[in-house]
């Protein structure tokens, strides 16, 4: 059997596909691979490992006539048309869980970084301009007795919630369903999410990408929250109107944004990099050995189960 992998990923994944006996093949140039070679290396395949990047829609699955299983490296799969994949039979998995730690472990590295102005202060400093101590230089915001607010309380949200807890934070959250641990370990509070925007000093984006979540975060809601608040969005860019961003975040209506994901992701809108009061990162949210290394693996192993006719580990 055939497998096709949109891009080079870690080799413990790969080399397991190879052990089962699988004929495996990489697309090896470090970008997105184009739609028509996408097809014309998965036409014949049974299986593919798909990335973000890859946008597989009604075309592409109409002509991976041998597909059984699309394997996508990421927990998100709002690049894949899963209900027409569903109705050709195709089983479409994700890698949830396993990067849970390190996204978690990011979005407090941005908390921190936006509340201390860690990246103005380290620009100063290579600048040469820093010439001594000063009363007022920097001045930034502790995080005791903040309100937290988690939009998206599943496994990264309640993780984000912990770290955040552990900081002095009072957690608020949205979310569809009640989280139980939160309310009953960290005395969090389930709000509307006007109510989360006003509350919130950190408020930090947890949520899927879909036709209810695009744009949630707009003209209409974004100014609810404080002067002072920080916005932290390591889930989809999508979610916030980056144009209302923008202009908030210029006219200091709140305090900073750290910002892994973007709207029109790769691109970046280049009215971000003037801004001093926000972190860009290059959506790294993943990028530890240990998480990537165990995707790779889940991805594989999807594959192997799907293929050897039993159910998928990680169905979406």
């Amino acid at each position: 059997m055939k497998i096709f992998i949109t891009r080079q990923i870690p080799s413990i994944g790969i080399n397991l596909l190879k052990e089962k006996g699988f004929k495996v093949s990489v697309y090896r140039k470090d970008k997105p691979i184009p739609k028509k070679e996408f097809i014309k290396a998965a036409e014949d395949c049974d299986a593919v490992i798909s990335l973000l990047t890859e946008k597989i829609d009604k075309e592409v699955i109409d002509k991976m006539k041998n597909c059984k299983v699309i394997a996508n490296y990421a927990v998100g799969y709002n690049n894949i048309d899963v209900d027409y994949a569903k109705s050709k039979r195709i089983v479409v998995t994700n890698t949830p869980d396993v990067l849970t730690d390190s996204t978690a472990d990011l979005t407090m590295s941005l908390v921190l970084a936006c509340s201390r102005r860690i990246s103005e202060s380290e620009k100063l400093v290579r600048s040469g301009k820093f010439v001594g101590w000063k009363p007022q230089l920097l001045l930034g915001m502790e995080l005791r007795n903040k309100y937290f607010g988690i939009l998206g309380a599943g496994r990264i949200g309640t993780e984000v919630a912990k770290r955040a807890h552990s900081f002095g934070c009072k957690i608020i959250y949205y979310a569809n369903s009640e989280n139980c641990f939160l309310e009953r370990n960290l005395n969090a509070q389930k709000l509307s999410l006007n109510a989360v925007l006003k509350k919130s000093d950190i408020l930090s984006i947890h949520l899927p990408l879909n036709s209810k979540t695009y744009h949630l975060l707009n003209e209409k809601n974004l100014p609810l929250l404080k002067r002072s608040a920080i916005l932290i969005n390591t889930a989809r860019g999508e979610i916030v109107d980056e144009k209302v961003l923008i202009a908030m975040l210029k006219s200091k209506k709140i305090f900073a944004a750290g910002l892994d994901v973007y709207e029109d992701e790769p691109n970046i809108k280049k009215e971000f990099y003037d801004l001093e009061n926000v972190i860009l990162l290059p959506h790294i949210g993943s990028a530890t050995n240990e998480a990537r290394n165990k995707m790779s693996l889940l991805a594989a192993k999807n594959v192997i189960a799907v293929l050897s006719g039993k159910k998928a580990i990680t169905p979406v």
